[in-house]
């Protein structure tokens, strides 16, 4: 069986920590069982580890997310990148595409889509184990893991089965319609016909989905997919594939789950009220802190209040409101906190001055052993003044030792690039003129290709 982790998202519901660069799934807000900060993306990849599923693993992601994701679960991490975002139904069909054209798996092998945000327990990579089985006994066109709920909700989704009292060997019910985030008072009605929460997981043959393809005339080779991808309707796979099949199945979980898709939710499962600079008053019950600034936050006599602040901005919501904060993010800024393979950038100041000219000033880490690929900026310049660490610059083919205190000039059109031994922050003043739109053109990637074709002798 071959798993494909579904990592997408624009990151408004979780905003001001969440953007177009850093959905929720990259959050650092749980912890592990050395009380490290993690990501909700860090904590599955750790537990398909642990369950002997991540050689068998791929993540669907979109351009915009690879260097996060790779910095936070490594480079070696086999990804299907998506040229666009366009919804589930695109993403899995790609990936699908890929595994049959460019990795040649076969027809008759199970394929099983997960979400990479939910919050679960071990067990239920078990139950996901089971669908490959449960896929060959049923002889169903899709297999799904539906959880027992624990509460009447509005938020989630629900498998109806087909007969509530009938149990197949494999542990699987017959699925006879679905209902899509009721009321819940509705809700209350289907809890009493045995529904369950949809939780996002589909199991098919390979073959199941490639002829589905076939029959909507697109193509099953990856790079003539990729080059039609624009084109694919903008659709979920539940509408496009779901609603669609002859015969579902699936197979109840009873353990915990749980979607970290509000602040409401993410704040239950976070170990601390606080992370970050600021402070909470004692009266203050129920109320969650987490800061990214410097500039300290002090909350004081407000209960069931989340505060978030971040380079992006400011929130401060009710708990039980949190959820419409989607409706007023409409600000159409660049995200100001970006997480890179190499380490990390936040926009300290943007401007557009009437001359014409453009002025970014950022604060750029970079991890100890990691560096910036040689590159160099069409109509831009740049000076970087190292603040802290040290590293081994090159600035077409010259080799300088850089430290603390050094400032640097890059000019346009100059090829340059920096690695860091010792862990290193700078502050980068970038200009150029507004009009002049700036490209950046990489030559190589790796410290080691660099070395060996640009340093000169």
């Amino acid at each position: 069986m071959k798993l494909i982790l579904l990592s997408g998202g624009s990151g408004t519901r979780l905003w001001p920590l969440s953007n177009d660069a850093r959905s929720k799934q990259f959050l650092k807000v749980l912890e592990n069982d050395e009380q490290q900060l993690i990501s909700m993306v860090q904590q599955l990849w750790g537990q398909l580890e642990a369950s002997n599923l991540s050689e068998h693993s791929y993540i669907a992601t979109s351009q915009s997310q690879v260097e996060m994701m790779q910095s936070q679960i490594g480079t070696d991490v086999p990804l299907i990148i998506e040229p666009e975002r366009r919804d589930t139904f695109p993403a899995i069909a790609l990936a699908a595409v890929y595994l049959y054209s460019v990795k040649e798996v076969r027809l008759s092998e199970t394929i099983t889509i997960v979400p990479v945000d939910p919050l679960v327990e071990n067990g239920f990579f078990e139950t996901i184990k089971e669908l490959e089985e449960v896929l060959t006994e049923s002889k169903a066109d899709l297999a799904l893991i539906g959880v027992k709920p624990t509460y009447p909700s509005s938020k989630y989704g629900y498998i109806i089965p087909d007969a509530a009292d009938e149990t197949y060997e494999s542990g699987y019910k017959r699925v006879r319609n679905f209902r899509e985030k009721p009321t819940e008072a509705q809700a209350v009605e289907l809890l009493e016909q045995q529904a369950l929460w949809n939780c996002g997981v589909f199991s098919f043959k390979l073959g199941y989905l490639i002829s589905l393809l076939e029959q909507l005339n697109l193509p099953i080779q990856y790079d003539e997919l990729r080059k039609q991808y624009q084109v694919l309707p903008k659709i979920s796979f539940d509408y496009q594939v779901v609603e669609k099949a002859r015969s579902i199945v699936v197979v109840p979980y009873e353990g915990g789950w749980k979607d970290l898709g509000t602040w409401n939710t993410l704040t239950e499962e976070m170990k601390n009220n606080q992370i970050g600079k600021g402070t909470i008053s004692e009266d203050c019950k129920n109320t969650h802190l987490i800061n990214e600034i410097d500039i300290p936050v002090s909350i004081v006599g407000l209960s069931n209040i989340v505060v978030a602040a971040s380079p992006d901005g400011i929130l401060v919501s009710s708990k039980s409101a949190s959820t419409r904060i989607k409706d007023y993010i409409k600000y159409n800024q660049k995200p100001k906190y970006e997480e890179r393979k190499w380490g990390w950038v936040r926009i300290l100041d943007d401007q557009i001055y009437e001359d014409g000219r453009c002025v970014a000033t950022k604060r750029v880490g970079i991890r100890a052993g990691e560096n910036l690929s040689y590159r160099m900026h069409t109509y831009r310049e740049e000076v970087w003044t190292i603040v802290n660490g040290e590293g081994e610059f090159l600035q077409n083919g010259n080799y300088m030792h850089v430290k603390a205190g050094n400032i640097l000039h890059i000019p346009m059109k100059t090829l340059h690039t920096l690695r860091a031994v010792k862990e290193i922050e700078m502050i980068v003043v970038q200009s150029g003129q507004s009009q002049e739109v700036n490209r950046i053109v990489e030559l190589y990637t790796t410290w080691k290709e660099i070395t060996e074709s640009c340093i000169k002798v």
